[in-house]
């Protein structure tokens, strides 16, 4: 019914949690693939020994996120795929929730779980995905106290790949543009990226309160290697998947945004992020022709992605 698949790369002192959680899963009707990025440590020996039940799908070489779950993807089957970093600890009502939405409401394609800080439990990374028309995306509720604000069923954006859901036939749809997670951005906005093509035909996200998922936030990655990405990542999605009418309106605030992250980054040039990030925002300009040229050979436009953009009065979108 479900295909749990965990990207994983050098995750050894990360993934005895995770998987333990799983195995406490109220809802049993899943199986679980780790797909393990070329690993240097002995993560995939520890799966094996510890961890019979899990199939471990490897890498002969590091190929990035997105690429380790369209490996993944491919050789699953599952009506039900369910995305989970290895950096995470699901409550055992986690995967019951979130499916379970899903099949209460089958208008909805995805589902966004509830994730809380690692060390600080209490505290929200995300209650679902937002996107700006300026090309930044966020997490609804990030760093806020959780008191119960976001406890309602709600369409959102979309969900952080690191605890979500997914029909697979939505998938399939999504995966007649090529691929389904866009291995040219190899890592950091890739859901991003899919959350907008899915958009862009119609396909709706549900976020799921209930499903509560706890992130040791960038154990598995962030730092120099977050801000590079990002910094080239996030013009290159909108620059794909902005409908035409909106690229024409806000492709002055998509700039301004881009420059005000530039000069932050010169501001604090002296950390090793900051100069990642510019070196991102440069590469992501010599990207732009190839992206461009991607757009014009997949633009899909649909009046529910420009209605759902629309109404949001402060340029963002739910």
């Amino acid at each position: 019914m479900i295909d749990v698949i965990i990207p994983n790369y050098n995750g050894r002192e990360l993934l005895p949690t995770c998987l333990d959680s799983l195995r406490a899963q109220t809802r049993r009707d899943f199986q679980v693939t780790v797909v393990d990025d070329a690993s240097t440590d002995d993560s995939v020996a520890l799966i094996r020994s510890r961890y019979p039940e899990v199939q471990v799908v490897q890498l002969p070489q590091n190929r990035g996120f997105a690429a380790a779950v369209n490996v993944a993807l491919a050789q699953t089957d599952r009506p039900f795929v369910v995305l989970l970093n290895n950096d995470t600890e699901a409550d055992p009502q986690w995967l019951a929730a979130l499916i379970g939405a899903l099949e209460r409401w089958p208008q909805f394609a995805f589902a966004a779980s509830k994730l809380r800080l690692f060390d600080r439990r209490h505290v929200l990374h995300s209650a679902g995905d937002f996107y700006r028309l300026n090309g930044e995306p966020g997490n609804r509720g990030v760093w806020e106290v959780d008191r119960g604000q976001y406890d309602v069923f709600v369409e959102v954006f979309g969900p952080c790949a690191g605890a979500a859901a997914y029909r697979r036939s939505a998938l399939e749809l999504l995966a007649t543009d090529g691929y389904v997670f866009d291995e040219e951005l190899v890592m950091y906005c890739e859901d991003v990226d899919l959350n907008l093509r899915a958009r862009r035909r119609g396909l709706r996200t549900i976020f799921v309160p209930t499903a509560v998922v706890y992130h040791r936030l960038s154990a598995s990655g962030g730092g120099v290697l977050a801000s590079y990405y990002c910094g080239r990542n996030m013009p290159l999605v909108w620059v794909k998947n902005m409908p035409t009418p909106l690229a024409r309106r806000y492709w002055p605030a998509l700039l301004l945004s881009q420059l005000r992250f530039a000069l932050h980054s010169l501001r604090h040039i002296r950390e090793p992020a900051a100069r990642a990030r510019l070196r991102g925002q440069f590469d992501g300009l010599r990207a732009l022709p190839r992206f461009l040229a991607r757009r014009a050979a997949k633009v899909h436009e649909t009046a529910t992605f420009i209605a759902a953009v629309d109404r949001s009065s402060y340029a963002r979108f739910p």
